[in-house]
């Protein structure tokens, strides 16, 4: 699923807070999966509202294809009609729906519902890789080459420290989150993105492995160990 602040699978024995949507209906799953629409809506998501026309000049689809798929993303609550640019009434313009939300734990999903989270997931997650390449490999000398960020690292947490964590990595990202009207000049729309799972146990050791916590960190091609 495309991801922004406020998204992500759950792990096990989450309780989905209050201002969160669980998307717990296979409709609406297979709906959101569709690669073409992942597209869609990860394109109004980065660049504000826009038309079919717009879209389908920018992904490389025709406009009967962008119309449908929005109408789907609407018809789910995932985009919203909105008001167009200053002087413009001919086409319809479209905005992502904001919001949190959240997947069914994969306890509780069917395996039907499993194999369209691991479609959508796939797709998404492959995305975003290759967009991470290929705008670091283009960008421009400048302070904003210095910004690729990456971390890569190991924790040891209980199901309930999980839980935990998640959240506060959640209320970090909208601690910075802010209206256009007080976002300073110079400020860049940043992609983030959170990927965590269990390492796998050595047989017959449920206590996981030896060492102790290590984190990689890179930065602008360097890279740093810390024990």
């Amino acid at each position: 699923m495309p991801q922004h602040p406020g998204s992500g699978e759950l792990p096990a024995a989450r309780t989905v807070p209050a201002t969160a949507v669980e998307l717990g209906d296979l409709a609406t799953l297979k709906a959101l999966a569709h690669p073409r629409r992942q597209a869609v809506f990860q394109h109004l998501a980065l660049h504000g509202p826009a038309t079919s026309t717009m879209l389908a000049r920018d992904l490389g689809l025709n406009t009967g294809a962008t119309s449908y798929h929005l109408r789907e993303l609407a018809r789910y609550g995932f985009v919203e009609e909105t008001d167009g640019e200053p002087g413009t009434h001919r086409e319809r313009w479209w905005r992502m729906v904001p919001g949190d939300r959240r997947f069914p734990p994969r306890s509780r999903q069917s395996p039907e519902m499993r194999y369209v989270m691991d479609e959508l997931n796939h797709h998404a997650y492959a995305g975003d890789l290759e967009l991470f390449e290929r705008l670091q490999r283009d960008a421009e000398d400048g302070p904003w080459a210095d910004a690729f960020l990456c971390s890569r690292g190991s924790i040891r947490l209980t199901l309930p420290e999980l839980t935990t964590f998640f959240e506060e990595y959640i209320a970090l990202l909208n601690r910075y989150k802010r209206p256009e009207s007080e976002t300073p000049p110079g400020a860049r729309t940043l992609l983030t993105r959170f990927l965590g799972f269990p390492a796998p146990e050595r047989a017959g050791d449920d206590s996981g492995p030896e060492t102790g916590p290590e984190h990689e960190t890179a930065h602008d091609g360097r890279e740093a160990d810390h024990s």
